[in-house]
């Protein structure tokens, strides 16, 4: 079990860079934290600092180095970014954190970050101290910090797209987070969505309409730039949920949704989400398979401008937009659809922010049966194995460096973006133990053919 010294470092240090606001825009603080965790890597750890650089004015990549002269490697990713948040509604100040007894939760460390991700990032580096330390780390270890994943990871992302980077080929990478969802059994991924973010928008003066907001008697004769965006958004995805294809479930998909469905609750799966009904009916498997072979656009925002306007006619409409697809899509495909579609809708515009695709790795990929082996002893209960996340992350980027990349770790965390984010000290326990046994078993883990 992790003992209390090293249980009550990683707190610590979990506190510590809790108290870092280091929110998308707050360059001072990004950079403030940014070096915390350098000098910690160097310091603490003894790392070798690869990188730290900030490319195009964003965050820096941090890219650090434990080399043990193990024959094998291996890459713990992470992050130092976090969401805003204010007070208001918190039981302690978000950006000083505190123990609270959660009522139905337990003890717990509270604040922003202590889910997402600055508790897993300071256990997993605690962990990896722990080990060095005692002189049992039998793999190196190649440490990536980014510092915006919470928008899209474009640095990491770029980092790793170069011809010259110098991460070493290793046999895995994992993404440490607490994957007892909702306080279930721990959930092992293999694989990951894709993703792309952007805008649908329509601005009156660019093509005839009002280029102020005017009076709405004047509707029979100026077109109305809201009824134009409505127009451009039924041009994708079906109502209600924004479906826009389905892929087919291959073998190995098939064998995997079918053994977790056996154990999979679509009724605790709502209360994780925060939602009371789902839009779709049927059991278990029927539910796992729609979800997880459907690309979808969501629309996360719809306003008119000048917002809070009544009575007028607007001068321009926006929507933003989530459009999510299962690895074997790539949504740029649909937005290049898309964009054609909207030709017949004049004045409407395409903005993409961002767009990457899914990954997805096979069950017997480096690195899984270690983590499998690792949940034994620590979790709640036998984890839940799914063929890939509804969530997205750039694992496509990490796929020519690591034969796997995982999210991995015990440990029960919540409300990440909410407000009271938390971890609970038990499940911190849990997750630092996990971590250790992963370093040690994916060492003594066969190598793939």
């Amino acid at each position: 079990m992790t003992s209390d010294a090293t249980f009550d470092a990683a707190l610590d240090l979990t506190r510590q860079w809790c108290e870092i606001p280091s929110v998308k825009g707050d360059d001072r603080q990004i950079t403030r934290q940014a070096d915390a965790v350098v000098t910690w890597l160097k310091t603490e750890l003894g790392a070798t600092i690869v990188s730290a650089a900030s490319s195009k004015g964003r965050p820096p990549v941090i890219h650090a180095r434990i080399d043990v002269g193990a024959e094998k490697t291996v890459i713990l990713y992470n992050m130092y970014d976090v969401m805003p948040a204010s007070p208001e509604g918190w039981s302690v100040d978000p950006f000083r954190g505190g123990i609270v007894d959660l009522e139905g939760i337990g003890r717990s460390f509270v604040a922003r970050g202590a889910e997402n991700n600055k508790g897993p990032l300071a256990g997993m580096l605690i962990a990896l101290k722990a080990l060095a330390d005692a002189g049992k780390l039998r793999v190196n270890v190649e440490i990536l910090v980014d510092g915006e994943e919470e928008s899209g990871s474009g640095a990491m992302r770029d980092y790793l797209a170069a011809s010259d980077c110098p991460l070493r080929k290793s046999a895995s990478a994992i993404f440490p987070s607490f994957c007892e969802y909702g306080g279930g059994a721990p959930r092992v991924y293999l694989g990951f969505s894709g993703i792309a973010k952007g805008e649908v928008r329509v601005d009156g003066g660019q093509w005839g309409g009002p280029k102020a907001a005017i009076h709405s008697s004047n509707a029979p004769w100026i077109a109305n730039p809201a009824s134009r965006l409505v127009e451009a958004l039924s041009l994708i995805g079906k109502p209600p949920t924004g479906e826009l294809a389905n892929i087919a479930i291959d073998a190995e998909a098939a064998g995997i949704i079918s053994i977790l469905a056996k154990a999979f609750d679509p009724a605790a799966e709502l209360r994780f989400r925060r939602t009371e009904t789902f839009s779709l009916q049927g059991d278990a498997q029927a539910l796992l398979e729609h979800v997880l072979s459907t690309a979808s656009f969501n629309i996360s925002s719809l306003e008119s401008l000048p917002l809070g306007s009544d009575g007028v006619i607007p001068h321009g409409a926006r929507a933003a937009f989530e459009l999510r697809t299962p690895p074997s899509l790539d949504p740029a495909d649909f937005l290049s659809q898309y964009r054609t579609a909207l030709e017949k809708t004049p004045g409407a515009i395409l903005n993409v922010a961002d767009s990457y695709p899914g990954f997805r790795f096979t069950a017997d990929a480096p690195g899984v049966s270690a983590l499998l082996q690792s949940y034994e002893t620590t979790a709640n209960a036998p984890p839940q194995i799914w063929p890939w996340a509804i969530g997205a992350a750039p694992a496509y980027a990490f796929a020519p460096h690591a034969k796997s990349f995982l999210l991995a770790g015990a440990g029960r965390g919540g409300n990440a973006h909410g407000i009271d984010e938390f971890m609970t000290l038990e499940g911190f326990r849990r997750f630092i133990q996990s971590i250790t046994l992963w370093l040690e078993h994916v060492a003594n883990e066969p190598e793939a053919a």
